[in-house]
């Protein structure tokens, strides 16, 4: 199962809104609903998050197994 539990923590890490994402950045309120209920997002997205946030796939999102 992804995670996207490691976008809020490099958020609050950065100091930067949701709010900030969607009307500064252009990331659509859409896409961060999604990632806000564990659905898919595209790569395209994931790349532009990394350019925005100047940050690694990983500091966005994680596999976790169903154990964890």
């Amino acid at each position: 199962m992804i995670s996207y539990q490691p976008f809020y923590n490099t958020l609050l890490k950065r100091g930067i809104t949701e709010y900030a994402l969607i009307f500064k950045q252009g990331i659509s309120a859409h896409t961060l609903h999604r990632m806000k209920h564990g659905e898919a997002i595209t790569t395209k997205t994931l790349d532009t998050l990394c350019e925005i946030l100047e940050c690694q796939v990983s500091d966005i999102l994680e596999y976790k197994t169903e154990d964890d």
